[in-house]
């Protein structure tokens, strides 16, 4: 187990184990909390008539982790200078911190967390000494799921067949200026739904992609018959909470073409199906799609 801080991009610091016979150390102790199910908000309606309640939905919420650990050093300088390298790297205003898990199989998960407290500092006898010093560091999980290293991915073109999450399904196939439909199945291997990110190459006059739970988004199709996507264009749509967007490789704003009410829908964990109806214009599009799969525990 490490964490690194300033989103991920700053120094390696173990948590368990050590790399190295360099001193100071930070070792994790005993009494660690938070890092199996997040915790759930239940959305319930009460009756007058009825006992008990109606369940109407439940939603994860951010996950609060305690890190108990023990740093010492040789003498109190060496000791010093590792907790303003520790607290640099906590420092929620420089960014999130990333929790690294690794486990005996070699496969890590990784789970973004913001610094909330623990680390003030107590000089009393049983937590401090003049080397050493205890703290229970305490981080809020705002995405209360664990991320793998590996980005699910899978293109389609005419014809041409690729495997998605691991399994081989019929591609998209596009004819020239007609529309094509296609029922696709895929496998999400996360523990929850995930969010795709889009890439779709033109040339296309419309499209409409179709959610296993039947929600939809698309672009229709354009007066007078233009390609609602150029030929070389580039569209990503991103599903992503937080993100949200339709743009092309120019940064130009597509979500006012697209269809009304759109629904940028998530994959669900296992095996599920969408649909996609496309019409191509004079050329050869490409559709690609990539998710990263959310556990709930590493």
């Amino acid at each position: 187990m490490s964490i690194r801080g300033k989103n991920g991009e700053g120094e390696e610091i173990p948590l368990t184990g050590f790399k190295s016979s360099s001193w100071p150390a930070i070792v994790l102790q005993p009494g660690v909390s938070g890092l199996d199910l997040p915790p759930f908000d239940l959305h319930t309606d009460d009756s007058p008539n009825l006992d008990g309640s109606m369940f109407r939905g439940a939603r994860a919420v951010a996950r609060q982790v305690l890190l108990p650990v023990f740093v010492y050093g040789i003498d109190r300088r060496t000791l010093r200078d590792f907790k303003r390298k520790l607290a640099n790297a906590l420092n929620p205003k420089a960014g999130y911190c990333v929790l690294t898990f690794v486990e005996q199989d070699g496969i890590p998960r990784r789970l973004q967390c913001y610094y909330t407290g623990g680390m003030e500092g107590n000089e009393s006898a049983d937590t401090a000494g003049f080397s050493w010093i205890s703290y229970g560091i305490q981080l809020n999980a705002v995405s209360p799921w664990f991320y793998s290293d590996t980005q699910q991915a899978a293109s389609w073109s005419f014809g041409t067949a690729q495997p998605f999450l691991g399994n081989p399904f019929f591609p998209v196939r596009l004819d020239d200026g007609t529309p094509s439909s296609s029922t696709l199945t895929v496998d999400n291997p996360g523990d929850i739904e995930a969010w795709p990110v889009w890439s779709i190459t033109g040339p296309l006059k419309e499209f409409e992609f179709t959610g296993p739970d039947g929600t939809r988004f698309g672009i229709p199709a354009q007066a007078g018959g233009a390609d609602c996507l150029q030929s070389g264009r580039t569209l990503t749509i991103d599903c992503r909470p937080g993100y949200k967007t339709v743009k092309d490789d120019q940064g130009t704003n597509y979500f006012p073409l697209m269809s009304s009410n759109p629904s940028l829908w998530s994959v669900p964990s296992g095996t599920s199906t969408f649909q996609t109806d496309l019409v191509s214009g004079s050329g050869t599009p490409t559709v690609k799609m990539a998710l990263d799969p959310r556990y709930a525990s590493y």
